[in-house]
Order: structure tokens, then sequence, then C-alpha cells
């Protein structure tokens, strides 16, 4: 097969939201979600976030370890950080392509990505974006698979997008008890908000790739060979100012306003804000830091390969 470069015109056929039934009907909750509030904060919030996950998606480039001249799918790119990083990567003769399902998130990366720089940005949902066939020569993702409504389904639609031979390359979150900056906010809350069923920890969401084990088998199933699935363990300031107390303060900042609180807070009274943000603060309190706030994050590094025939 000769080697393709996709230029804009390539992609004329990429659907946008609202432009095909499809994208109503599938992943339809995260997709009117990032559409919205989370969207928005990512936004408000874009280079505070982008920097506390940069050395997880600094570990997925590394092992995904693109070469000059490759063509790269970046699957849920948000604000394009990890896409701007991959195309540095594949020089001139590369390509990225990143995809998000949030208006507001690409109209960033768009305005973020420098223009000396092979990348380009589509609001699309990658598990029925019209991609081209056998095209790219890695699929990747920062934190972005964890939301399809079928996981298998997405990634057996996506693997038809990678060459043969073509290899995966993401990071997402393991579970939500080793990661403080959800474990803490939420036991906090205990006592406070009424404790409501658990979710299903399979549905979308940032922690449903948390069992290594379905991973493995939802790669499996989609037809992805030589699967390997790694912990990447960083602890990452997630509040930050001139002093501790400063930093304190930030962080709980953060958390009511785009962390696991915002939610959880969303319908509760003014004293139920109020007994919340304390509690968080005494849960922050306890970690370590000067002027910041240090959180520990878990993640796992996963790599997988298209057959090559």
């Amino acid at each position: 097969m000769d080697r393709m470069v996709l230029e804009a015109p390539a992609f004329a056929n990429v659907p946008t939201l609202n432009k095909e039934d499809v994208m109503a009907e599938r992943n339809a909750d995260q997709i009117a979600d990032w559409n919205s509030q989370s969207g928005e904060r990512w936004v408000a919030h874009q280079a505070r976030l982008d920097a506390m996950v940069s050395v997880f998606g600094q570990a997925a480039i590394d092992a995904a370890a693109p070469a000059e001249g490759e063509l790269v799918l970046d699957v849920g790119c948000g604000a394009g950080a990890s896409s701007i990083a991959l195309a540095a990567r594949v020089g001139v003769e590369g390509q990225v392509l990143g995809v998000d399902i949030s208006e507001a998130l690409i109209g960033r990366a768009r305005a973020l990505a420098p223009q000396d720089l092979r990348v380009m940005f589509e609001v699309a949902d990658a598990s029925s974006a019209e991609l081209p066939g056998g095209a790219f020569d890695i699929l990747f993702s920062r934190f972005g698979v964890m939301f399809f409504d079928d996981p298998t389904g997405a990634f057996t639609h996506m693997r038809r997008a990678l060459r043969p031979g073509g290899r995966v390359a993401f990071v997402c979150w393991r579970g939500a008890a080793e990661n403080d900056w959800m474990r803490l906010p939420m036991g906090a809350l205990k006592g406070i908000v009424p404790t409501s069923a658990l979710p299903d920890p399979e549905a979308p969401g940032p922690f449903s790739f948390g069992d290594r084990g379905r991973v493995a088998r939802i790669l499996t199933a989609a037809g992805f060979t030589d699967i390997a699935i790694a912990p990447f363990d960083a602890s990452v300031p997630f509040g930050e100012g001139e002093t501790r107390d400063a930093a304190i303060d930030d962080a709980v900042k953060m958390t009511l306003e785009v962390g696991p609180l915002s939610r959880a807070l969303a319908d509760q009274p003014d004293d139920v804000h109020t007994r919340a943000s304390a509690a968080a603060r005494a849960a922050f309190a306890g970690l370590p830091g000067e002027r910041s706030v240090m959180i520990d994050s878990a993640a796992w590094i996963v790599m997988a390969r298209n057959p090559a025939g």
C-alpha cells in the first residue's frame, strides 16, 4: 500500500456533531456532557489540567515511540496538547489528526496549535467517524478512550483505520481508590452528602478501564494482538499557591470546579457546600507539598498491535 499524506481534503467526510444520526445515538450522554459543562470547565482550566496530566501523556507517547513520517490518530484529543506533542515527533513528513466530541475543546486546540506543525483537529466521535481505512501508523489516546458506550465496537471500528501492523498506545486511569483526586474529595463527603448507589465500574467514565483484565478482553475482542498493559504512577500538583494554605485553598477550588465534588454537590444547599469544602480542605491538608498539594495518581500504559495480515 502506498503511503498517503493526510491533507485536509482527506477528512472531508469525517462527521461533525449533529451531521450524522449515529452521533446522536452512540455515546449520547458523553457528547451532551462534553459539549456543555465538562467541555466548558476543561477550556476554562485548560492550562492547569493539561499540565497536571502531561507526565502521563508523555509516558504514553514514549511508549508509542512515534517516528518521523508516521501518521497518528489522537482519540479524545481534548485541547490538543498530546496531538501537538505527537506532531513534533513525526515531523514535516508525518501528520497527526486529533478528534474529540467537544466543539469547545477542538476550538481551543485549533487556537493553540503552532502553524508550523502538521496537525489537524476535527469534531468527531472516533467510534463512528468515517476515517480513511488503513491510513494510520498509530492509534493514540491520553485519557480519551474510557467513555465509549460500546468500547469493543469502538476499538473494532478504530482498528480499521490502522495500517496492518500499526500500533495502539494509550493511557487510562486505574481504579478510583488509587487516584487521590477522586478518592480524597469523595471520601470527604461521607456523612455530609447521602451516599448514592455505587456506579457500575464498567459504565463509561474515567475509571471504566481500571480493570486490566477488562482492557485486555476489549482489545482482544476488537482484533488486536501483542497487548501489553503496564502500571504508571505519578505524583502531580493539584493545588498551587504562594503559601501552603493558599495551595490547599486552590486544591479545594479546583475540585469544586472541575473535580468530582462539582457533580456530587450540584444540587446541594449552601450549608452542604460549606461543610463539604471544609472536609475536602482537611483531606488535602494531609498531603505533601509546600507551595503545592501533591496528589498520587495511577494509570495504565496500554500497547497493542493491529495484525499484519
